[in-house]
């Protein structure tokens, strides 16, 4: 019996399935700032120490919290991201693609890889359609509150999930795995199966990487934000991404029937790969 194959969509978070970062949605109002402000300091520290953006605005956050005598709990971030807003569409989304792919004798699954943090997104209304969440997250105390940054997910950072996406490993704090020579038989999930979906500069690696393995990427973008549109044609120029999408996900968008398209493609492929072994 032949294995159905599995396609992996795997989705940026913020600007990609969200208008905004998800601090920007309870958070950075609950510590008295607004958006500008608060990526204002965390630019401010990255550039003064020359450090990470990602750690720069997890400190923030922490520090911050701390000034404003609010605990970071888990349940608290959960509550962050209850109110995350989303674009248009994609609440019915995975239930859409899921369907087509099952009517299309393919197997659907869906992954998040964010720099943006685990805690948040598994409080969205969206968490349960992820079969994993790759992000960022801290370290508790015993008393349940973040102390420290446990994960710190750059834009090198994202290709990794991508090699544990394709193993079937979904353990943060993996590395031998993941680095192990394995046969393309025993892979999961090829990356020629791979949808990726993101929208900024820490995507591209990711978006690059996919895209060369035979998979393909998608930069989304809001119509209605000034510039955005350019800046995804210019990935398409570059040869970064092979599609460019605006960021609606309704069953009627540009972006289903794209997708639709190249889930017919895969399958495809993967039948005319069983007629070359005939023997």
């Amino acid at each position: 019996m032949r294995r159905k194959p599995i396609i992996a969509l795997i989705y940026d978070f913020d600007g990609t399935l969200s208008p905004g970062n998800m601090q920007e949605f309870g958070f950075i109002q609950a510590v008295g700032q607004t958006p500008a402000e608060f990526w204002a300091k965390s630019d401010g520290i990255a550039k003064g120490q020359d450090a990470s953006n990602i750690l720069a605005y997890m400190k923030l956050m922490h520090d911050e919290a701390r000034k404003n005598h609010i605990k970071l709990t888990r349940e608290g971030f959960k509550k962050y991201g209850a109110d995350i807003k989303l674009y248009e569409g994609v609440r019915d989304w995975f239930q859409n693609v899921n369907a087509y792919g099952k009517a299309h004798g393919v197997i659907i699954e869906h992954y998040i890889n964010s720099s943006g943090l685990t805690e948040i997104i598994e409080g969205c209304p969206i968490a349960k359609e992820f079969k994993h969440i790759f992000a960022g997250s801290f370290i508790y105390d015993d008393k349940g509150v973040a102390e420290w940054p446990g994960i710190a997910v750059d834009y090198t950072g994202k290709t990794q999930y991508l090699y544990k996406i394709q193993k079937g490993i979904f353990s943060a704090r993996d590395s031998k795995l993941v680095n192990e020579s394995w046969a393309d038989a025993d892979k999961r999930i090829s990356m020629d199966h791979m949808i990726y979906f993101g929208d900024g500069e820490t995507d591209i690696p990711s978006m690059k990487l996919v895209s060369l393995s035979g998979g393909n990427a998608i930069a989304v973008f809001d119509p209605s934000r000034p510039g955005k549109k350019d800046a995804a044609r210019k990935l398409l120029r570059q040869g970064r991404v092979n599609f460019i999408t605006p960021a609606s996900y309704t069953k009627d968008s540009r972006t289903f029937r794209l997708v639709c398209a190249i889930i017919d493609k895969i399958k495809a492929e993967t039948e005319l790969r069983q007629f070359s072994r005939y023997k």
